[in-house]
C-alpha cells in the first residue's frame, strides 16, 4: 500500500512507519469540518463529507489500529480464526479491507452467574474493523 507518510508519498511495509498523529489529525478534523460547511451553509459539502470520513484511508488505518493494538479483545479471532499481531499484518489488512462484505459472527455460549449460559457474537477483525470506521465517522 502506498502513501504519504511523513510528507513523502512511499510504500507501506509495516505500521510503524505511519505518522499516528498525523493519522489522528486528519480523522479528528473532519467531523470540524463538517460542521463548520453546516455553519456557513454550503450544503454540497456537507453531503460529500461524511462519504469521505467513511472511505478515509486515515479512518481505516486509525480503525485497524485501534481494533489490533489497543482494543482489549485485540487477541480475540472470529469466526475466520484470524488475528493481526505483527506489523506488517496490519498492513496487508489495511489493503484487503476495502469493499468487503460482512461474515458471520462466532456465537459462544458464556456463563451467567444463575448458572444459565447466554451467547455472545464474535465477529471478525474484518468486520470490527469496519464498525470502527462507522463509529469514528459517527
Amino acid at each position: 500500500m502506498s502513501m504519504t507518510v511523513n510528507g513523502q508519498r512511499k510504500q507501506l511495509e509495516d505500521s510503524s512507519q505511519i505518522n499516528w498523529l498525523q493519522t489522528k489529525k486528519v480523522v479528528i478534523n473532519l467531523p470540524h469540518r463538517i460542521f463548520r460547511a453546516k455553519q456557513i451553509g454550503n450544503f454540497r459539502l456537507l453531503r460529500n463529507l461524511p462519504k469521505l470520513m467513511l472511505t478515509s484511508s486515515a479512518n481505516l488505518l486509525l480503525a485497524v489500529r485501534q481494533i489490533t493494538q489497543t482494543n482489549q479483545g485485540k487477541k480475540t479471532a472470529g469466526i475466520d480464526n484470524e488475528v493481526s499481531n505483527t506489523p506488517a499484518q496490519r498492513v496487508k489488512f489495511v489493503q484487503n479491507c476495502h469493499g468487503t462484505k460482512p461474515s458471520p459472527t462466532r456465537r459462544v455460549m458464556i456463563p451467567k452467574p444463575n448458572g444459565k449460559k447466554r451467547p455472545l457474537g464474535i465477529p471478525t477483525i474484518r468486520d470490527r474493523v469496519m464498525q470502527a470506521v462507522v463509529k469514528n465517522a459517527l
